[in-house]
């Protein structure tokens, strides 16, 4: 594809990220001179339609497989119901994502998701911010999301430009005016499919919450467009949204480049909705997770394509995939993504090993999280070692036991 990216907008407006760095610190952000802000045509699955290096066979297939086209019949966790399944899980996401595909949108993807709620003339007066946002987080919770904070709006995470599908070139990715808030949600994913990755299967416990999610956000944005307020509900689309959750006091970056909670450890997806609510931002929560995940390295040796690192975290990028000038632990996209085209399914091995990911019902989860999360992490870093969590349930055993 000669000359690919095309159309690449001007970076002639780069933000000024100095008025935030009070917030940063206290996130525990450390970003330098060379930060700029993220385009969506570098993610790996943009690229795997329109980069010669990553486009292949494999990764042709693994979309395909999503429509039963290429999905292998390879034994357990790989079988045709195992497809069948996960498939079905993404049908709703999958049908509200492919309505603009001739105008080069895939709402909740590429672009916000669009909805025919129109914002009402006369806005509810707000005279309480704290309570009405206390409120607010009641609804969202009554909708079916797990988790809801609150974060200012920050341009940085914003991407610089969105994926026109029709040609992938970049093209421009703006936001009305008026958003000052993002409202934050985190959907859990089923924890007995989470324990079948790698499998096909598992793949179901993503797509489960991709389609949960899509409704989510689209009936929250359209209570509150019903307010008089704007609201875009949006997924993958538009914006980074671990940086957003990690302000709105949801959780901490982990080694294995996800949000890291203290109710589900990683086992979430999240969504994200862009306002103009006069809401009250919610603090970040350092709670030691990231402390723990310097001397845990269970996700890095667990990750078949070794595309997890070991060492200690950094602002240098691996590749074009990974955001420049933020210091975190960085993953190798392209390994990451690589693995997953052979599978032809999304692989979370490095979900399902995470000592967070823990049933936090039981006493012994609870009593492992209070050290894990103090100075005596180095205990429980032993005690996982001696009595580990996460090991991979075949899926036949998954199988059985929804028959029974």
């Amino acid at each position: 594809m000669s000359g690919w990216p095309r159309n690449r907008p001007p970076a002639d407006s780069e933000p000024d990220h100095s008025r935030w760095h009070d917030s940063d610190r206290e996130a525990g952000f450390e970003i330098d001179d060379n930060f700029s802000r993220f385009s969506q045509i570098d993610d790996m699955f943009s690229r795997a339609f329109c980069d010669p290096s990553i486009a292949s066979d494999d990764t042709r297939g693994f979309f395909d497989s999503y429509r039963m086209q290429a999905a292998p019949r390879r034994g357990e966790g790989f079988a045709q119901r195992d497809f069948a399944l996960r498939n079905a899980a993404w049908s709703v996401s999958d049908m509200v994502s492919a309505r603009r595909n001739a105008a080069g949108k895939r709402e909740g993807f590429t672009s916000p998701i669009e909805i025919d709620t129109p914002i009402v003339d006369d806005p509810l007066p707000i005279d309480d911010s704290h309570t009405f946002t206390a409120e607010l987080k009641g609804i969202a919770r009554l909708l079916g999301a797990s988790l809801v904070g609150i974060a200012d709006h920050d341009q940085r995470w914003v991407y610089s430009a969105r994926v026109d599908i029709r040609d992938f070139s970049e093209t421009e990715n703006s936001l009305p005016d008026d958003i000052s808030h993002v409202i934050v949600l985190g959907h859990a994913m089923d924890a007995d499919l989470v324990d079948t990755y790698p499998s096909a299967l598992a793949g179901a416990s993503t797509g489960l919450e991709y389609s949960h999610e899509a409704a989510i956000s689209i009936q929250l944005a359209s209570y509150i467009r019903n307010l008089g307020y704007q609201a875009i509900p949006s997924m993958n689309d538009t914006g980074l949204v671990i940086p957003l959750a990690i302000k709105a006091g949801l959780g901490e970056y982990g080694r294995n480049q996800m949000l890291l909670t203290r109710e589900f450890g990683p086992r979430l997806r999240f969504s994200k909705i862009y306002t103009s609510l006069p809401l009250i931002a919610d603090q970040p929560r350092i709670m030691g997770i990231g402390e723990y995940c310097k001397v845990c390295t269970k996700c890095a040796a667990a990750c078949p394509p070794k595309a997890l690192p070991f060492g200690e975290a950094t602002a240098q990028p691996l590749n074009r995939s990974n955001i420049s000038g933020v210091k975190k632990w960085t993953a190798d996209c392209e390994k990451c993504f690589g693995y997953w085209a052979k599978l032809k399914t999304d692989c979370a091995i490095c979900m399902r090993v995470c000592p967070f990911n823990r049933d936090y019902r039981k006493l012994s989860s609870r009593v492992w999280r209070a050290l894990a999360l103090s100075r005596f992490r180095k205990i429980a870093l032993w005690w996982d070692k001696h009595r580990p969590t996460g090991a991979r349930i075949r899926a036949g055993h998954w199988w059985r036991n929804i028959a029974s």
